[in-house]
């Protein structure tokens, strides 16, 4: 770097100072003749210099750059908070039809938390690089990072759910020998299993929420009252869409009603962060990410509707299931990316500390005085 160029610090005061003298309008600043400021070259150099004009301020880049480093998450990431959803979701159900003797419900819920807790893992696994990666952060817990948390979260609910799946075979047991001892003792393992997994499952479903909100993203961490309920309410829903679609119509009423207790959490939630944040909830209603949105509310209120209307139809039921699944991995996947949008454009972080400031100066005043 040459030895001429201003630090950093200093440049970004150059860069705010330039924002705040462009003005609203973008105008630039005059002089007391009416005209453009002059700028003199030379240190103490008398005379005339040559006219600088400022041009209008454009949030475009800090010097060339992004004034965050957007998150280096893929896809994969979105498709983790997806399936990490979808396994708690699957083993409330789990749970509710095994306290209910519902046994399609509880069959449905187990198998489909295995398989999705597993792909969760995989996609968490794919994402650190190396799985050894996975194993030394188990070395440590600490309360207060939300991934350690959820990493314990997700190695505690795996097992159970794990478990509680594999007792699902053991009709298929014979009944003598040491498989037959099998038989006979896997069913209430699984039964406890399932009751455990089901405990860990709201911790599975929110702690993402929590993590993106931990980060310095603009439009996820000012919207960290609403990503936890938006996360529970997506895997409530995409649970319900698992019963809807494996259990027959007179098993199905606990899907029914997690189905509306779901869309109920995940419309508010995502009515909140597209009204509530400002210029920070431009990134969930414009591009890519408002298209989800848009797509998941729609097809969580036609999951809904056919869920409640389709009682006797099993068609119906069916096709409300997947629009429910379907509806969870837009949210998601609009989630993550109205995240990754507003880490890109230096105006979603530029704009938001401006207005701070001037709200602190103007409150300054009043509480001096």
């Amino acid at each position: 770097m040459s030895p001429h160029r201003p630090p950093v610090g200093d440049r970004f005061r150059r860069f705010l100072g330039r924002l705040d003298a462009a003005g609203p309008t973008g105008d630039v600043p005059t002089g007391p003749g009416g005209g453009p400021r002059a700028g003199r070259r030379g240190g103490g150099r008398r005379g005339g210099g040559e006219q600088l004009n400022v041009p209008p301020a454009e949030f475009t880049s800090y010097y060339g750059r992004p004034v965050l480093k957007p998150p280096v998450w893929k896809w994969d990431i979105a498709a983790y908070l997806f399936t990490g959803g979808l396994a708690a979701g699957s083993s409330l159900l789990a749970a509710g039809g095994q306290l209910t003797g519902r046994p399609a419900l509880r069959r449905a819920g187990r198998v489909t938390a295995l398989a999705a807790v597993s792909a969760s893992a995989y996609f968490l696994v794919n994402d650190l690089g190396r799985p050894d990666r996975f194993h030394h952060m188990l070395r440590v817990a600490k309360l207060t990072s939300p991934m350690s948390v959820g990493t314990w979260i997700l190695t505690a609910f795996g097992p159970a759910a794990g478990v509680a799946a594999v007792a699902e075979a053991a009709p298929w047991l014979p009944e003598r020998g040491v498989l037959g001892l099998g038989r006979r003792l896997l069913p209430p393992v699984g039964q406890a299993a399932g009751l455990v997994a089901a405990a860990t499952a709201p911790a599975l479903a929110t702690y993402t929420g929590v993590l993106l909100a931990g980060t310095a993203v603009p439009s996820w961490h000012e919207a960290y009252p609403e990503l936890p309920i938006i996360f529970a309410g997506s895997a409530l829903a995409s649970g319900a869409g698992v019963g809807l679609l494996a259990a027959p119509g007179d098993q199905a009423g606990p899907a029914r009603r997690m189905a509306v207790a779901g869309a109920a959490l995940e419309l508010w939630g995502s009515h909140r962060v597209e009204n509530r944040l400002g210029l920070l909830s431009e990134p969930y209603r414009t591009g890519t990410p408002g298209r989800l949105l848009r797509a998941g509310r729609a097809l969580t209120a036609a999951g809904v509707a056919g869920a409640l209307v389709g009682r006797r139809s099993r068609v119906l039921s069916g096709l409300s299931g997947v629009a429910l699944l379907a509806a969870s991995v837009a949210t998601r996947f609009g989630i993550f990316h109205g995240g990754v949008a507003s880490a890109r454009d230096p105006k979603y972080t530029v704009v938001p500390q401006r207005e701070r400031i001037r709200r602190r100066e103007a409150e300054r005043p009043a509480v001096e005085g």
